[in-house]
């Protein structure tokens, strides 16, 4: 009998099934035990460390503990609830010890419950069943804890306790992990504003010589829109539901009719920091977990923008990277400094996006009152937060080896004197000169012109001496408008 066929008959651990499965393939092609460096997912391997503060929340570990803690929290709510005259109050001893079994749960409590889990075939009955046997020994009142097992997962379907879990996954991933690493980035973001908001340079519409800004000024258009991403993110009300099979507490009623369930519901929803949904099928329909993915695949999107250009940026020299000791660009070309932090940045932001995008359209989308897609597809939560993560440090790590090159900025302003060619237009037009746009076209599309050959053209405008003396006076590097200001403000 094969190691997989004595797990669904004898209930062996979960880990002897994986040793089976390296012994096996170990006589064929030898494979060394599961570490980083055989992990399927890179997030699991190659990133292991730099994912590693998602796991207490997306890990197969992290959601049983989750799942125990609301089966825990509707047992307390049940015992609460005077009208269920079959449970007692828990005593202080009782509910330490339930709090304990949450503070302490275990990677070896997990494996228990993934034993039982391959007998059941049912992750969730596993947890019912695995608790039961915990809390027949809780607390001081033995009696009263024996008589409250059968309210262990009372009236509830497993979506009751799933939907649950992962709202609160995501709330405590996102308060705890996400935010604040995007909001490390766009303090960064913010430092680089400020720092080189008088630092002029040539800007590039089209790829084309434009109208100068300031590197700061450009830096602050991704802080402004970050923030604004965050606050998407953070605004988004994460909905749980507690009404069994089909939404309706057919289950609830029958057993204690005189309780007001839908009450006796949201009161439970909303002290573990969720939002009440009333109307739902079997699952809780996922639009805030649709919409959250979508926020999030949002910033990621603002982020791709930023990868972009600071590539683009260190490409024309207005960067200059840092060169660390011993670290090496090229196999081949010594010389070489690569970009490769937003680089990874940018396609980690990729792999997050098609995760993060697929499960808010998929999601939301059930058949009837009940299908199993969503619960293997919410289970890509962790990977497509996890690659945005690693975008987030990447672009971050990027971010802390660049430094600008004011000689390369100035020397670019100064090689593009047509730039001006639009602020001599404007103040043309403001006193009347016929066809200036025109005459400025002639004068300069598509030719580069010297400080000369514009200062000539203006001496011959017929326009105000202080008009022309400030225009003899612009430089492409002074022409920046209120570039410095709006980036010292952000």
């Amino acid at each position: 009998m094969d190691c997989g066929v004595e797990i669904l008959t004898r209930g062996r651990s979960p880990n002897c099934h994986r040793a089976c499965l390296y012994n096996t393939a170990s006589k064929k092609n030898p494979m060394p035990a599961p570490s980083t460096l055989t992990a399927l997912s890179p997030l699991d391997g190659r990133y292991a460390n730099s994912a590693q503060a998602l796991r207490p929340y997306f890990s197969e570990y992290g959601l049983i503990r989750y799942r125990v803690r609301i089966e825990l929290e509707w047992l307390k709510a049940l015992a609460a609830e005077p009208s269920v005259t079959e449970l007692k109050r828990f005593d202080r001893g009782t509910l330490a010890a339930m709090r304990q079994l949450i503070e302490r749960f275990s990677e070896r409590d997990a494996d228990q419950i993934k034993n039982i889990e391959a007998e059941t075939n049912h992750d969730v009955k596993a947890i019912e069943y695995w608790l039961k046997g915990k809390l027949g020994g809780a607390g001081r009142d033995a009696r009263a804890m024996l008589d409250a097992l059968e309210f262990v997962h009372f009236a509830c379907t497993s979506e009751d306790i799933n939907n649950l879990a992962y709202a609160l996954m995501l709330a405590d991933s996102r308060a705890k992990v996400m935010l604040p690493q995007l909001d490390a980035l766009t303090a960064a973001m913010r430092g680089l504003a400020h720092g080189l908001a008088d630092a002029p340079m040539l800007s590039r519409t089209h790829g084309q010589p434009a109208s100068p800004t300031t590197l700061g000024k450009e830096m602050a258009n991704f802080v402004h829109r970050l923030r604004r991403a965050r606050r998407r993110i953070a605004a988004v009300s994460l909905l749980g539901k507690v009404n069994g099979a089909v939404g309706n507490y057919n289950a609830h009623c029958i057993a204690y009719p005189e309780i007001d369930w839908e009450r006796f519901a949201r009161r439970f929803v909303e002290k573990l920091g969720l939002e009440f949904n009333p109307y739902t099928i079997q699952i809780e329909p996922h639009d805030s977990f649709a919409e959250l993915f979508d926020a999030y695949a949002h910033a990621n999107t603002v982020l791709l923008d930023l990868d972009r250009d600071l590539w683009g940026y260190i490409s024309i020299g207005y960067f200059r990277q840092q060169a660390k000791q011993g670290e090496v660009g090229s196999s081949t070309m010594p010389h070489k400094v690569n970009p490769i932090d937003f680089e990874n940045s940018e396609g980690n932001v990729g792999v997050a996006n098609a995760l993060l995008r697929h499960l808010a359209d998929k999601l939301p989308v059930s058949r009837w009152q009940r299908d199993l897609s969503d619960s293997t597809a919410l289970r890509n939560a962790g990977p497509a937060l996890g690659h945005s993560l690693l975008a987030y440090n990447a672009c971050l790590r990027g971010l802390g080896k660049i430094a600008a090159d004011r000689e390369r900025l100035a020397a670019d302003l100064d090689a593009n004197w047509e730039v001006l060619t639009e602020p001599i237009q404007q103040v043309m037009r403001r006193h009347g000169v016929a066809d200036a746009y025109e005459r400025l076209k002639q004068l300069s599309r598509g030719r580069r012109l010297s400080r000369a050959r514009l200062a000539a053209f203006i001496r011959g405008l017929s326009i105000p001496a202080a008009a022309k003396k400030r225009l003899l006076a612009l430089t492409p590097a002074t022409y920046t408008g209120l570039a410095t200001q709006l980036a010292k403000r952000i």
